[in-house]
């Protein structure tokens, strides 16, 4: 059976944008469940990885509820978030008001100061931003929902300055063939009863497969990123259940 939330082509977007308004009130809860928490260690690993500079302007795309932006902004980083799902960039408003002092007295003990990041409403493959206008672009589960990951990509890597860093952290395809097996198994299996007992929809945790299925993951980004001109670097966490791809612009 199709799942109700993927469709190729022009309708991906919005078909995208129905299931995050759907499942935002339960997303960070279901993040926790379905990764037993992996999923913090992981975007901890890209924030180091992106060594974030005090002062520095980052732009976190397909920012959902803030974790990465929020973590990019306790160190120091001038953090921009950009995600077309309203409902996600209200509670991404939330959690930096509520942690706005947390993040200042981090920041004031590392000998910097904070900004609270700023959430804005905005199209991936449109990014409203000059070129070359960030020194870091991040974007954490979001690259294989677009209606294009290429575009995604090439918009991405226009609004970053020379010398800057693009990170992209998604799920992986495992080249170990009975690992695959397992994961995808876990996907299908696993996922849609816990998404239909936490937030009542099935087809939203469904999709994950579904899309995943259709994303060239990881070796197609990586090709991409080479043929943009970009120093990579690829790493895979969890027997490739997780990718975070690394790109340096020249």
């Amino acid at each position: 059976m199709a799942n109700p939330y993927y469709a190729p082509g022009e309708q991906r977007g919005a078909k995208v944008g129905e299931l995050f308004a759907a499942i935002a009130p339960r997303y960070d809860l279901l993040n926790d469940l379905q990764s037993f928490g992996l999923h913090r260690l992981w975007k901890r690993r890209l924030v180091r990885r992106a060594q974030p500079r005090p002062g520095e302007r980052a732009l976190d795309v397909c920012c959902g509820t803030g974790d990465l932006a929020l973590a990019l902004a306790r160190e120091g980083a001038v953090v921009t978030g950009v995600d077309f799902c309203e409902p996600m960039l209200a509670i991404a408003r939330g959690r930096s008001r509520r942690q706005t002092p947390r993040g200042r007295r981090i920041a004031a003990r590392r000998g910097h100061l904070y900004t609270e990041p700023e959430f804005v409403a905005g199209d991936a493959l449109r990014l409203a931003f000059a070129d070359g206008h960030f020194g870091l672009v991040t974007v954490g589960y979001g690259l294989r929902n677009l209606a294009s990951w290429e575009g995604g990509i090439e918009e991405m890597w226009r609004v970053l300055g020379l010398g800057g860093r693009l990170l992209v952290l998604e799920f992986g395809k495992p080249s170990c063939r009975v690992w695959r097996r397992v994961y995808f198994a876990y996907l299908r299996r696993a996922l849609p009863p816990l998404g239909r007992l936490v937030s009542g929809n099935a087809a939203a945790y469904a999709y994950i497969l579904t899309s995943l299925e259709h994303y060239p993951a990881p070796d197609g980004v990586q090709r991409k990123l080479a043929a943009l001109g970009a120093r990579t670097r690829t790493e895979l966490f969890f027997g490739g259940v997780m990718t975070l791809h690394c790109g340096r612009k020249l």
